[in-house]
């Protein structure tokens, strides 16, 4: 099994050395996610990455699943300043002032959004017209940054209050939950609905 997995053929950014990372690109990263909570989850470990590398996040996605109570939104909002401080000080985070006070901020906009859309999902799949867009890239140098998509998603999410959400991040969230398949035409996975 052990050996399959090295034979098969990836997309470049996964590198090999990290099990986690092949593990995230074989199973998860860009297969459709239409779960509220797993998207949400998605957009504020996108915002978490900014700067940093997506292994440095994976490295402790399961410690901020911990610390943010499962990424449930509404506990989430009613995070007090003083939880935030105390959160601020666990080291199996990304311990940036900013981008932790931004969960609280997210999760508020968050249950706004599920309030008008019925579900976040509708609201996240709405800037793709509901469907998965399916690149044909040959090689990494060739995946854009951002997109019109993105570009859009950026605007109208930074319009309702989101923070940690530039086109770049909401590009990486559309790759990471299948709204856009970006995995090059080599890769094993590419084939993926």
């Amino acid at each position: 099994m052990e050996r399959e997995t090295a034979l098969k053929t990836r997309c470049e950014w996964v590198g090999s050395k990290n099990p986690l990372m092949v593990t995230y690109h074989d199973r998860e990263w860009g297969k459709p996610v239409k779960n509220d909570r797993k998207l949400f989850e998605f957009l504020i470990l996108e915002g978490a990455q900014a700067g940093l590398s997506w292994e440095t996040i994976l490295n402790r996605r399961d410690n901020y699943r911990n610390i943010f109570k499962g990424f449930d939104p509404e506990k989430l909002a009613r995070l007090t300043d003083k939880q935030l401080e105390t959160i601020l000080k666990n080291p199996g985070i990304i311990r940036n002032q900013l981008k932790v006070y931004s969960v609280r901020l997210n999760a508020r906009v968050y249950l706004e959004i599920r309030k008008e859309f019925g579900t976040f999902s509708k609201y996240c799949w709405s800037f793709i017209r509901g469907k998965s867009i399916h690149n044909k890239w040959k090689k990494l140098s060739e995946i854009p940054a951002t997109t019109p998509e993105s570009d859009a998603m950026s605007k109208d999410m930074k319009k309702r209050g989101f923070k940690f959400v530039g086109s770049t991040i909401c590009y990486a969230f559309m790759q990471a939950t299948g709204m856009v398949n970006d995995h090059t035409v080599n890769c094993f996975r590419y084939t993926i609905k």
